[in-house]
């Protein structure tokens, strides 16, 4: 692309999730803290709020995918939190389970969860690089 064709990345709009059933989808993403900014079961999405930014996680419902992971490996979305070891504490307490323990990363703690479909969301901490998170 030559320089007079090109355009400016602007951020985010959103993180789309195929999900094998809506409600199902929604139950199971509303247990681990993510409250619905809208639903439209006659178009087979629903828009998760991430924090206050307008951009969220957009689940669309796609018949044929069913109840299986994807025939393909899975993007992993991660979100920042306060405190992962928190979050992961939050997530058993509703029944959600991590994929495994939090783990050490460079800005601080991440633990990882899957849905039912596969797809694998991460919440993330800067407990260890604070002037780089949201709250610095």
């Amino acid at each position: 692309m030559s320089d007079d064709e090109s355009y400016e990345l602007l951020g985010f709009d959103n993180v789309l999730l195929p999900v094998g059933d809506l409600g199902e989808a929604v139950g199971f993403y509303e247990r681990a803290g993510f409250p619905v900014a809208f639903r439209l079961d006659e178009a087979g999405i629903a828009l998760l709020k991430v924090g206050k930014e307008t951009p969220g996680l957009l689940l669309r419902a796609e018949e044929e995918f069913g109840r299986r992971p994807p025939l393909w490996p899975s993007a992993r979305v991660w979100l920042e939190v306060a405190d992962a070891r928190e979050a992961a504490a939050a997530l058993r307490a509703a029944g959600v389970g991590p994929l495994d323990e939090p783990f050490s990363v460079a800005t601080g703690w991440t633990v990882e969860f899957a849905d039912p479909w596969g797809n694998v969301v991460g919440l993330t901490d800067y407990t260890r690089r604070p002037e780089l998170g949201r709250r610095s």
